[in-house]
């Protein structure tokens, strides 16, 4: 097809690049051309790419309708690729901070976090009255625990009663891919008794965590969302981030369900159900940690872990209406983590408060396994989120086109929630240019799917495409489509990337964004049994987090408010390689502004409260 080739675009060097507010580089939107497919058209869609016949000319058409030739096939970049976003240490001088020792145990890392946090109060359940919906907490969990005013086995009980009746609903929630009631039970049995004999191990001792699908946890198989996947690859063993939470006693209640191998953002799993949203069970929950985020929003777990390679933690924690935390690449151990795209996936943390993603934080960072890629192990700071200083000189850097390319209701909500926080503390706005966000964009997009093509290669020869989700299967057919000479030019341009971000950092300590570009959608009745590829409103949706994945930087999301159909809206700071501590003071100031505000969702379980 060398007649029909694609004109490149010629990058000029980063140093030439504009990115004050008055650049002349154009903010290119996001045209994605793709129908929404369900139902039968999925299927016929599948079989197209699949043809020996119709197969390249599809994918050469694709590529060609949705720039990636332009961007990145036919393009001239002159960087050297840069094939892993690990970042050098740097001490950033962080305010209001504390250094961990590297060699303390999770649970002395737990018990360092709580004292980084402000004092609450020791009073009963029955004391608290609130004037506003609030969600349990770790320190609510402890504080009953130690008080003897429930055990944890009486909350395991609460909390399987509670799964059991989420499935037998009308439109059943679909929280859990695996959980088993035995285990969870005597796990339970043996924290009450630590907390009897007056031993608890930590603060997370007794309470219920969840674990996303992509994660290893025994005694459950790691499925990726599949049908298939546990049987090729058996889970021998927890996951070094599952490992340090149970060392803190903490009851791991399940394996939560996901896109089948997080496929797109919307969580829709054909196999297990869709998470749907507490807020809406009719809508998404946002994926691909769509049961991590649905569990912790409808208050079965205080905390959950997920995987975010595009957004996964992020997105849906912002449409479910939690936090989301993604770390600075290499901060948190990936070993057994399903290893479907290393180089952009980071295990993170969903909760209910910015306190509880702390905690959970501080149990699952630190020293890496010898066998992973790292540089200098980095230093672990935590935010001192008790200090009676609060930080100060905060410059957030917000690139205006991008920001408002949302929804009206986000963008008002987003920008009167920066506005406050800014008037608040005294905090500066930056107004700065990031070019080539699209490009990015793709360039992520290239380097999942390679990624991800390349770890199925050998099932995909011996299981062919059978046993995949239809939806599932088009985007593993679409990923193999990549080829080294794209997969090359996307690592060029990571460190291109790379290289603008450091020069925005050099002027704002944080970049700051809506989370998604709409709410949480309907979930189509066609797309229940083949899943559904929606790539327009998925491009929406991804729309502000590809730097944290294919840059490796730290992302936060907060929740600031709702849209007018009580749909959650998020707030994300992304962050300075290895700044967490300051992503986190500016998640618990805008928190501490919008708490009052939070609603509670239409599916809720009260698993600590009085019944």
């Amino acid at each position: 097809m060398g007649l029909l080739r694609a004109a490149g675009v010629v990058y000029k060097p980063v140093e030439q690049l504009d990115l004050g507010p008055d650049s002349n580089e154009i903010y290119v939107e996001a045209d994605i051309k793709a129908p929404r497919m369900g139902g039968l058209l999925a299927k016929i869609f599948a079989w197209i790419l699949e043809s020996r016949i119709f197969g390249a000319l599809a994918f050469y058409i694709l590529k060609r309708l949705n720039r990636v030739h332009k961007f990145i096939s036919n393009a001239t970049v002159e960087e050297p690729p840069m094939f892993v976003p690990l970042h050098p240490y740097v001490d950033l001088d962080e305010q209001e901070v504390i250094e961990i020792d590297s060699d303390a145990s999770p649970a002395e890392r737990v018990q360092q976090a709580m004292n980084c946090l402000p004092l609450t109060s020791e009073n009963s359940l029955d004391a608290f009255k609130f004037s506003c919906f609030r969600r349990w907490t770790i320190a609510d969990y402890s504080r009953a625990y130690r008080n003897g005013e429930i055990t944890p086995l009486k909350v395991a009980e609460r909390f399987i009663y509670a799964v059991h009746e989420s499935s037998s609903r009308p439109l059943s929630i679909a929280f859990f891919i695996n959980y088993d009631a035995e285990d969870i039970l005597r796990q339970a049995t043996e924290s009450t008794l630590r907390y009897e004999r007056g031993a608890p191990i930590s603060a997370l001792d007794g309470v219920p965590i969840a674990v996303k699908d992509e994660i290893d946890c025994s005694p459950y198989p790691t499925t990726g969302g599949t049908k298939w996947l546990h049987k090729v690859r058996p889970c021998t063993g927890d996951a070094c981030c599952v490992a340090r939470l149970r060392s803190c006693g903490a009851i791991l209640v399940g394996k939560t369900n996901m896109h089948e191998l997080g496929a797109t953002p919307s969580g829709i799993n054909p196999h297990y159900g869709p998470p749907r949203n507490p807020y809406d069970p009719s809508r998404i929950s946002g994926g691909s940690s769509s049961g991590s985020a649905a569990v912790v929003c409808a208050g079965l777990c205080p905390a959950a872990l997920g995987v975010d390679g595009g957004g996964s933690v992020r997105m849906p924690a912002s449409l479910s209406g939690v936090v989301g935390f993604k770390p600075t690449f290499g901060r948190i151990p990936h070993s057994g983590v399903l290893p479907l795209n290393w180089t952009v996936g980071m295990v993170g943390v969903l909760a209910g408060t910015l306190e509880d993603a702390f905690i959970v934080y501080a149990a699952i960072s630190g020293h890496l396994p010898s066998h992973e890629p790292t540089t200098l192990p980095p230093k672990i700071h935590f935010p001192l989120l008790n200090s009676t200083n609060p930080i100060s000189n905060i410059k957030l850097a917000i690139y205006g086109e991008w920001f408002n390319d949302c929804n009206e209701e986000i963008r008002l909500c987003c920008s009167n929630a920066v506005q406050l926080l800014c008037e608040r503390y005294n905090w500066k706005t930056v107004e700065v240019t990031i070019p080539e966000l699209e490009v990015m964009r793709l360039a992520h997009y290239v380097t999942i799917g390679s990624e991800c093509s390349t770890a199925l290669s050998s099932h995909l020869e011996n299981l062919g495409r059978s046993e995949f989700g239809w939806d599932a299967r088009v985007v593993v057919d679409i990923y193999g489509a990549f080829n080294s000479n794209e997969y090359i030019k996307a690592q060029k341009l990571r460190y291109r990337h790379m290289q603008i971000h450091n020069k925005i950092f050099a002027k704002a300590d944080v970049i700051v964004t809506p989370t998604t570009g709409m709410t949480a959608y309907s979930i189509s009745k066609n797309a229940l049994k083949t899943g559904e590829l929606d790539y327009v409103n998925g491009g929406t949706i991804i729309r502000y987090q590809i730097a944290g994945n294919f840059l490796g930087l730290p992302a936060i999301t907060v929740p600031v408010g709702y849209d007018k159909a009580g749909l959650p809206i998020g707030l994300q700071f992304i962050g300075k390689p290895w700044s967490e501590p300051t992503l986190m003071h500016l998640a618990f100031a805008m928190q501490a502004l919008c708490i009052t505000d939070y609603r509670k969702p239409k599916v809720f379980y009260d698993i600590l409260g009085k019944k």
